[in-house]
């Protein structure tokens, strides 16, 4: 562990957004599941979640470039059973969804509790989700084509909520309770020690300010 590389962790790890994330509603293609999560960690989103489609395709497995190590990737099993939960934390859930009730993306304020619902590569998000949502947000087309990549649509949207919340001040400020930081911090810096403490039932030791064990 390098003092640079601890740094680097270190303020990426404070930048996190824990009350911005993005919700993967039947998204089937592991490229696009992939690029999704590069795109969250890109932004600073600490934790996803995801609603896979189990018949017919093959597993979604998180291989992004590495990002899977930094960003939370939640697997449920229906839409409902998270939207009650981030509705419960005080989320507002923005279905990417071409609607009569849909409004341009950039006219959100992302600033708040906000959860990005992309849905399936051709259908987009089911019936029951686009029921259940706040809002339904859509990309402006002026070409041929009637949408974006699943992908390259979110990364669109995710950007706008950093360029938002980078203006307002939230990348300064640590979202993450100290407990979880320190922890988080941890895995990230020496991921095979923590394996061991969690397979042994032992606390993590106690970083110094270079990253480095002060006991063991």
């Amino acid at each position: 562990m390098t003092p640079e590389r601890f740094n680097r962790l270190k303020a990426v790890l404070q930048a996190r957004q824990t009350d911005l994330t993005v919700v993967m509603d039947w998204v089937h293609k592991p490229h696009n599941f992939n690029a999704i999560i590069r795109s969250c960690d890109a932004v600073g989103v600490y934790e996803t979640h995801y609603i896979p489609v189990e018949e017919g395709f093959r597993p979604l497995t998180n291989t992004a470039k590495g990002s899977q190590k930094y960003v939370i990737a939640n697997k449920h099993d229906n839409f409902s059973k998270v939207a009650d939960k981030l509705k419960g934390s005080g989320y507002q859930l923005l279905a990417a969804h071409l609607s009569t009730e849909a409004v341009d993306y950039r006219c959100i304020d992302y600033t708040k509790p906000t959860a990005i619902v992309m849905g399936a590569e051709l259908e987009g998000v089911q019936t029951s989700t686009a029921d259940s949502v706040d809002q339904h947000i859509i990309i402006p087309m002026v070409g041929m084509v009637e949408s974006l990549n699943v992908s390259v649509a979110c990364a669109l949207i995710l950007y706008e909520a950093q360029r938002q919340r980078a203006a307002a001040g939230l990348y300064e400020q640590q979202s993450l309770d100290e407990a979880t930081y320190q922890k988080v911090l941890f895995e990230w810096c020496w991921p095979k020690i923590a394996k061991l403490c969690q397979k042994q039932g032992r606390s993590y030791p106690e970083l110094d300010e270079f990253g480095e064990f002060k006991s063991f």
